[in-house]
């Protein structure tokens, strides 16, 4: 049974609820919550597979390709997000890749592994923004790999998943006192390539990817402090009785992007059996359920970066076939949608 998908009129948190009301017409189609506003360009170069981290709330943009990959970057980029700016910071001293993995601390931002061109790599680079040098970290603990997936918890980073040469699942956690990795539990269910993470109240959330050229639908919650992963509800429409997930199909994707607001995360972009998608989807924890949204505004593309400060959610660069783009934008999930902005 197809879904009918409400139209849900402009609505805020109110003591940390959502209060949703809905109405259609019969001369009206249905509309999805959610407005995409297109801001300043990433200054840097168009570009797609890089990869983004925060600390202490400034967003980063480093490495990525061009060029249909026959150019690779080693290049980092901070963004202000007081006046829109970006700026650009010292290059990693290492080798130019693609399908990297970054992530953020309370201290430090951290790249590593991806791929060259030729070789997958395993190195990890630390970043400081105090001084804006970056010095080596200690090799990734598990093997070379592209793809990975990667996400912060209570300030301590987590690497896992991607291609080696065989598709994976085993996961690393980075001891940043120490500067060591330590394997922790392996995601539960699928191996996973181009997955998406997003972290909510210190429980990291992974969902997407593919496995032997197949999109997986099992979404996976991480609890750091217990070293446990618990399945959540598949993204599929696997319901006997019930219509919530009659949509459901359309969450799947690899290389997709993440970023999480007022206690949601939120998905879009990425690609499913070879083909960009731009639709775009919110996830509540409270209740496990995910709700479709307004599409990403500027089409189908994978490859895409995101992140989030201060509640605020931004997409940017990524491609679709041979192009790469430059452009950014911020989303606004209770905002009706404004084609024009």
């Amino acid at each position: 049974m197809k879904k009918t998908i409400e139209r849900v009129l402009f609505s805020l948190f109110l003591s940390g609820t959502l209060l949703f009301s809905g109405c259609s017409t019969d001369d009206e189609e249905d509309e999805l919550v959610g407005n995409w506003k297109k801001i300043s360009d990433f200054e840097g170069v168009a570009r797609c597979s890089a990869v983004a981290f925060t600390v202490n709330g400034t967003a980063y943009i480093a490495t990525g390709g061009y060029g249909g990959y026959k150019y690779r970057l080693d290049d980092l980029w901070a963004y202000n997000e007081a006046n829109g700016t970006w700026t650009q910071k010292a290059s990693m001293p290492a080798t130019a890749r693609t399908y990297a993995v970054g992530f953020g601390t309370d201290r430090a931002g951290y790249v590593g592994l991806g791929y060259d061109g030729d070789n997958y790599l395993r190195d990890f680079w630390k970043y400081d923004p105090a001084n804006n040098e970056w010095s080596k970290a200690s090799d990734f603990g598990g093997s070379a790999r592209r793809a990975a997936v990667a996400f912060s918890v209570g300030g301590v980073g987590y690497v896992g998943c991607g291609y080696d040469g065989n598709h994976l699942k085993d996961f690393w956690k980075y001891d940043e006192t120490a500067d060591s990795w330590v394997q922790v539990t392996s995601i539960g269910g699928s191996k996973r390539v181009g997955a998406s993470a997003f972290v909510i109240d210190d429980t990291a959330y992974v969902v997407g990817g593919y496995n032997n050229s197949t999109d997986v639908n099992d979404f996976w919650a991480y609890d750091a402090a217990t070293d446990t992963w618990t399945e959540k509800r598949k993204i599929a429409d696997v319901s006997d009785n019930d219509d919530f997930d009659d949509e459901y199909t359309s969450i799947t994707r690899s290389f997709g992007v993440a970023f999480t607001m007022f206690g949601h995360g939120f998905l879009t972009c990425g690609e499913r059996s070879g083909s960009a998608v731009s639709t775009t989807w919110e996830y509540d924890p409270q209740n496990d359920l995910w709700t479709e949204r307004t599409e990403f505004e500027a089409g189908g593309r994978s490859e895409a970066v995101a992140f989030s400060l201060n509640d605020r959610g931004y997409v940017l660069t990524g491609k679709s076939a041979t192009y790469q783009y430059d452009d950014m934008w911020e989303f606004f999930p209770r905002d009706e949608h404004d084609e024009y902005d």
